[in-house]
């Protein structure tokens, strides 16, 4: 089984685009209870600073998941969610917005249940510069 510690250092990605629509923005809203008017009223975020709907922050950083899991080698790719170091979101993600993930394995820590990495990733928005979601992801792979 290939180790988190095989990769160390190592750049995975990008990703494939995955488009975040309105409506996986309202299902996550629905899932949350944080139907913000930001996020869940086109009409009225219209007239907001955006000008359209927004994600919310935490359906970016959530959907670093299935990203990671798109560019780990499939042996690693057996992992649970431990936390986050930090997460910040410089950037807005307006519904429709295709987005794409890059990570790097930061450091591995050997623990009795298998390994625990630290990954950084970032999240771009498709045609523009700055990152719309940067975070350390801590992950335990167990055997």
């Amino acid at each position: 089984m290939r180790s988190f510690a095989d990769l160390v250092g190592c750049e995975l990605g990008p990703t494939s685009w995955l488009e975040v629509t309105q409506e996986r923005i309202d299902a996550f809203a629905a899932a949350t209870d944080d139907p913000q008017w930001i996020h869940t009223d086109p009409a009225r975020a219209a007239e907001g600073p955006f000008g359209t709907t927004i994600a919310h922050g935490f359906l970016t950083l959530s959907l670093c998941v299935p990203m990671l899991y798109e560019v780990l080698p499939g042996e690693a790719a057996m992992a649970v969610n431990y936390g986050t170091n930090r997460v910040r979101f410089p950037a807005p993600v307006p519904s429709g917005s295709r987005i794409r993930g890059r990570f790097r394995v930061l450091s591995v820590e050997e623990i009795p249940l298998g390994e625990r990495a630290t990954i950084e990733a970032t999240v771009e928005r498709e045609g523009f510069e700055k990152p719309v979601c940067v975070a350390e992801l801590v992950v335990l792979r167990v055997p």
